[in-house]
Parts: C-alpha cells; sequence; structure tokens
C-alpha cells in the first residue's frame, strides 16, 4: 500500500459526501488540504478516481472499484472499535483453564459456578488432562492457567494456594471383614489386599508410589484406573482397597460406606492451586479471575467453614 491510511479515509469520505466542502466540514481539514490528498492519491495510483460535477465529486468508474473495497475496510475497522468498546464495557474475554478431570470435579467447579454467574460474558475453556500434562500445556503458553497440586521445584510459576488435601486408603466393611477372614491383620492390608489406584501417569499415582518406596511396603495385587470417581466406586462395590483423596469421599467416610485404613506412618498432606506464568501479560478477563478466586481465599480464611 503506496499510501498511508489517512488518504484512503480522506478519499472515503469524500465519495460518501460526495462533495469536498461536505467533507472538510466532517474531517475539519480545509478544502485545499483534501484536494491535495485526493491528487497524491491519483498520482500514487495513476489514475482518477474524481470527476467534478456542478453538484460536487462523482467517483470514476476506477473510483467506483477502489470505493468498494475502501467501504469495506473502514466498516470492518468500524466494527473492529465497536466490539472492542463492546468487549471493554461488558469484560468479554476469554480464558483458558488446565486441570485434571479430578480437580476439576471436586475443586475448580464450586469456582466456577459463582464466577461464571458474575462475568456472564467471560467465556471458559476448560482442558482436561494430568497435571503433568497441564505443567505442560503452561510451559507452552498454551493455556492461561492451571489448577494443579504444587510442583517440585521452581517452574518459573506463580502459585496460589487454594486448599489441602489429604492422600488415604479406603474400603468397604465387607472387603475389610473378608481380609480378616483370611488371616491378614490390619498391618498387611495392604501388602496382601488388592490396591486400586489410579494410572501411573497421575501425579497422585507417583505420590502415592513414592509412599509405598519409602515405607517398603511391597504390593501384591493391584489395578490401575485412570478415573479417580471409579477409583473411588470400586472401592465401595468391595473390589478392594482405594488410594483417594480424603476430602472427596468425607460423606462415605462419614455414613461408613467407606472405611479409612490406619496408617503407621500418615502421608504428607498436599497443596492444591491456581498456576500461571508470572511474566505472561494478564487478559483483563485472566486478572479478574485471579482477583475473583484470591478475594474467595480471604474470604473463607477471614470465616473458615
Amino acid at each position: 500500500m503506496n499510501q498511508n491510511l489517512s488518504s484512503y479515509y480522506i478519499f472515503y469520505t469524500v465519495a460518501k459526501a460526495g462533495n469536498i466542502s461536505k467533507a472538510a466540514k466532517e474531517l475539519y481539514i480545509s478544502q485545499p488540504a483534501i484536494s491535495k490528498s485526493i491528487q497524491k492519491l491519483e498520482e500514487s495510483l495513476n489514475c482518477k478516481l474524481f470527476t467534478r460535477s456542478s453538484r460536487g465529486v462523482l467517483l470514476t468508474d476506477e473510483g467506483e472499484i477502489l470505493y468498494d473495497h475502501v467501504r469495506e475496510a473502514f466498516t470492518s475497522l468500524n466494527e473492529g472499535e465497536r466490539k472492542l468498546k463492546e468487549s471493554i464495557d461488558l469484560g468479554i474475554g476469554k480464558i483458558k483453564i488446565g486441570v485434571s478431570s479430578t480437580l476439576c470435579k471436586y475443586i475448580l467447579l464450586p469456582y466456577l459456578e459463582e464466577f461464571v454467574h458474575q462475568n456472564p460474558h467471560i467465556n471458559i475453556s476448560i482442558q482436561c488432562q494430568s497435571t503433568n500434562e497441564t505443567l505442560k500445556l503452561l510451559d507452552e503458553n498454551q493455556i492461561d492457567i492451571g489448577l494443579i497440586g504444587k510442583p517440585s521445584g521452581n517452574r518459573n510459576l506463580t502459585f496460589d494456594f487454594i486448599e489441602e488435601i489429604e492422600d488415604v486408603f479406603v474400603a468397604n466393611k465387607d472387603y475389610l471383614k473378608n481380609l480378616k477372614a483370611r488371616n491378614i491383620s490390619e498391618d498387611e492390608i495392604l501388602t496382601k489386599g488388592n490396591l486400586i489406584l489410579l494410572d501411573s501417569n497421575n501425579m497422585t499415582r507417583q505420590y502415592i508410589d513414592h509412599y509405598l518406596k519409602d515405607q517398603e511396603i511391597e504390593i501384591s495385587e493391584s489395578i490401575e484406573i485412570s478415573s479417580l470417581d471409579l477409583v473411588i466406586e470400586f472401592a465401595k462395590i468391595g473390589l478392594g482397597v482405594s488410594a483417594v483423596i480424603k476430602q472427596f469421599v468425607q460423606k462415605e467416610l462419614e455414613d461408613e460406606t467407606l472405611v479409612e485404613i490406619p496408617l503407621k506412618v500418615p502421608m504428607y498432606k498436599r497443596q492444591v492451586g491456581f498456576a500461571y506464568k508470572p511474566h505472561k501479560t494478564k487478559t483483563k478477563a485472566l486478572a479478574t479471575f485471579i482477583q475473583y478466586y484470591q478475594l474467595k481465599q480471604q474470604e473463607y480464611q477471614n470465616h473458615p467453614l
């Protein structure tokens, strides 16, 4: 494009007004300045764009061709400005969140329910995968923020603590009675029972594996499942001893559908929180979401349940 945008806008305004005098008033510039700009544009394009008439100016055939495209361009620009203003006024935006299916169901969804109600014009995109995959997507800037278990080491991420979780082993009463009938003592439940675990790619499973190794507990039988919900359900029907997150089976423990297996050495509690790159420029939508959950945390700390 040989001419700057202002030259085309002058041409567009003159063509729309059909009169240089009217265009000058609309643009707040002199008629000679408009005539000079049109002349330069014609020289650059090597064609006449207007012919003079008693009422003003008329587009030539070449001018009509250019005007059709220029009108479309400025209409598009005006629409862009309108949508941008609407986006700013209404708080329209988009947030890409990475989270495991387990944390999504039990921790993220309660946060989103009120946030979406308060910010209906912010679109939420959720990618459910393992925490390890969420960390990878954060590194690659494929998502804006992730809900994860606090990673070990310095990953150059800002981590905002949300909740503490505790891993436990559970089973139903009938399964424990069957183990006892087979003369399996309480101390032997993990080594001789049928352990139901998340698959090895899951960070929770990796944490369980580290615990078992540190305590020198060798398991004899195990089932691997990709869903924590199924791990819980299998324990409820008496298929074995499941490694679960205690907070997510609180109801079952209270009504004794499931029983917690006592451990000589309890597993350390883990932190869950939102993580994002500190140096990444935050969109207004992301900043709004961060401010929202930080405020919720402050409210919880001031008024815990």
